[in-house]
């Protein structure tokens, strides 16, 4: 098939499921009200829960949940083809993943913009809470730390660094550094102009824009900002430094960094994906790669791989935990969340699509293709050289407005950095919400420090970021088995979200349905990965996958349970026990 008509294909399918099936779901299904009170009112604080501007807030949770993931799954995925992961990036997205990211937000909304395990104990009870928290806080500290493993890679000079041609680069792009610094302290003005000295927005959104836009130019110019490559951080340098950086943009104010931060990071993607698609068509390309690759050598099968090797851009888990970790206590209408949620996701998707795009049409030829996907091992040696071929085809694409390779290059890469840094940052957010409900729970009250949980956060990704298999990094190890947490946590929020329609007379078709697919093929995927891991001997995965296990089944058989008492509820609310 031709890839334009496929990407055509797929365009249409977006704005039908945001025309109709959102409007669905928001009037009939979950009933929203521009009346009712959000907890960014309710339980405002001007720290985590404050109203935002929905087109700033659209922007926080689309930089927050679009980081590596949605570039980094279908760039993995594709070894078994295009067909399969364009398939599943877009309908996944449209039937599945936004309706997971706006039901965990609406319920989150409803329950005080608790996180999504604190709304599983309003929903299912006390034990599903406990499970729900532990799966978070493992999910969040594996993905982050394959995160900062990753980014530090990017940032450090490798041997295919070359000064004079940026874009002969696989897996190094320390000119990615200069314009993300420079964001940071960008971001942090306009936080201060914006919620301090009440400048207004649009103006002071051109002149941010413009300035990071020119930061990627002087990337490109002085690519080491002058620093000798002998005196260049090392991988392991980079590592604590992207620690350090999460931990204090974790414990700021969300108005200091995080809004403003993501909200120009979101204008960037939006420049990025406008640029590369209008590339795409311009240029014309056909596909280097078999729509259909069944068995690649040493791969998977790809039932039910491909669903879990895709998460982020067709449905991911972790965005749950956005929708009810940060974006539930900035929303100021319920009514914004077919806009920030459904929208959102239908964004990240066409980032997950382009990424397929520029990973099978974006090689020269097949020949090409084949050499960079020959068999699983080839993936296995670097994560970081699957991205570095989402940037290269992207590059490719955008080539074609007449922009320079190297300029072209180095802007996909600040790209890719720009949002695996912030949901760097959001993630450890979450996480540290996620210790402090933990410290609740077990009525520990220094959890509920934010420095404290803080740390602890960042010690969890810190393990992470650094494991090792045989001397090894473990990267597609742990991107697998994140995978797997990932699928099963968006599996059971859709659980969650399905009990909370059952028990107030509403149709459950809508959330039921993904549920019970993300539970099977997830729950299979598992068991695949166990055996493997047993008879690899890589036995701290097998303990950790057998953990996962008894923890996704345990939410079931809660869930099991809280469906057969058939309660009974009026009110649209999720109401705690007075303990919570």
């Amino acid at each position: 098939m031709n890839p334009l008509i496929a990407a055509g294909g797929c365009l249409v399918l977006y704005f039908l499921g945001y025309r109709f099936y959102a409007r669905l779901l928001a009037g009939r299904v979950f009933r929203l009200s521009a009346d009712r009170k959000t907890p960014a009112h309710t339980e405002r604080d001007d720290i985590d829960y404050i109203p935002t501007n929905r087109f700033v807030l659209f922007g926080h949770h689309y930089a927050s949940i679009t980081g590596l993931a949605p570039m980094l799954g279908p760039a993995v995925a594709v070894i078994w083809g295009w067909l399969p992961a364009m398939l599943w990036v877009v309908f996944g997205a449209v039937l599945v993943g936004c309706v997971h990211d706006f039901s965990a937000l609406v319920l989150s909304m409803r329950a005080r913009g608790l996180s999504i395990g604190k709304v599983a104990e309003g929903v299912i009870g006390t034990r599903a809470k406990a499970l729900f928290l532990a799966l978070i806080f493992f999910g969040v500290s594996l993905a982050m730390g394959v995160f900062v493993f990753i980014i530090s890679v990017l940032f450090t000079i490798g041997e295919d660094f070359d000064v004079k041609n940026l874009a002969a680069a696989t897996t190094s792009f320390p000119s990615a550094v200069l314009p993300s610094g420079f964001l940071m302290i960008l971001a942090m003005a306009m936080g201060y102009l914006l919620y301090k000295r009440c400048f207004p927005l649009g103006k002071t959104t051109v002149v941010g824009f413009v300035l990071m836009l020119a930061s990627v130019w002087l990337g490109t110019r002085y690519p080491t900002m002058g620093i000798d490559v002998e005196s260049w951080p090392t991988r392991t340098g980079w590592t604590w430094i992207l620690l350090a950086y999460a931990f204090v943009a974790s414990v700021l104010p969300v108005w200091s960094l995080l809004q403003a931060r993501d909200f120009l990071n979101s204008l960037l993607l939006y420049l990025g994906l406008g640029a590369t698609y209008l590339g795409f068509f311009i240029l014309g390309p056909t596909f280097s790669a078999p729509a259909v690759n069944l068995h690649p050598e040493g791969a998977p099968p790809l039932f039910p791989f491909v669903f879990i090797v895709v998460a982020c851009g067709a449905a991911s888990g972790f965005h749950a935990l956005v929708s009810s970790g940060t974006t539930a206590k900035q929303i100021a209408k319920e009514t914004d969340a077919r806009f920030v949620a459904y929208g959102g996701m239908i964004g990240e998707s066409l980032l997950g699509l382009i990424a397929v795009l520029a990973c099978t049409a974006g090689f020269e030829n097949p020949s090409e293709w084949h050499n960079a996907y020959r068999d699983w091992a080839t993936i296995q040696a670097g994560l970081a050289s699957k991205l570095g071929a989402f940037i290269g085809g992207s590059s490719r694409f955008i080539e074609a407005l007449g922009v320079d390779k190297s300029l072209a290059s180095s802007f996909i890469a600040v790209v890719v950095v720009s949002f695996a840094l912030t949901t760097l940052d959001s993630a450890t957010r979450l996480l540290r919400f996620n210790v402090s409900e933990i410290g609740e729970s077990i009525r520990v009250k220094l959890l509920g420090n934010r420095y404290v949980a803080t740390a602890l956060a960042v010690s969890a990704i810190c393990f992470f970021a650094f494991y090792k298999i045989d001397g090894k990094s473990a990267g597609l190890a742990l991107w697998t088995l994140f995978g797997i947490t990932n699928q099963l946590l968006a599996g059971l929020t859709l659980l969650v979200a399905t009990l909370y329609l059952v028990q107030r007379g509403r149709n459950p078709f809508f959330t039921g349905v993904p549920a019970v697919f993300m539970l099977l093929s997830t729950l299979v995927g598992l068991l695949v990965k166990l055996v493997g891991f047993y008879q690899a001997k890589q036995y701290l995965l097998l303990a950790v996958g057998l953990t996962l296990l008894v923890v996704g089944l345990g939410i079931v058989v809660e869930g099991i349970r809280a469906f057969r008492r058939r309660e009974s509820r009026d009110d649209d609310m999720i109401v705690f026990s007075k303990a919570s």
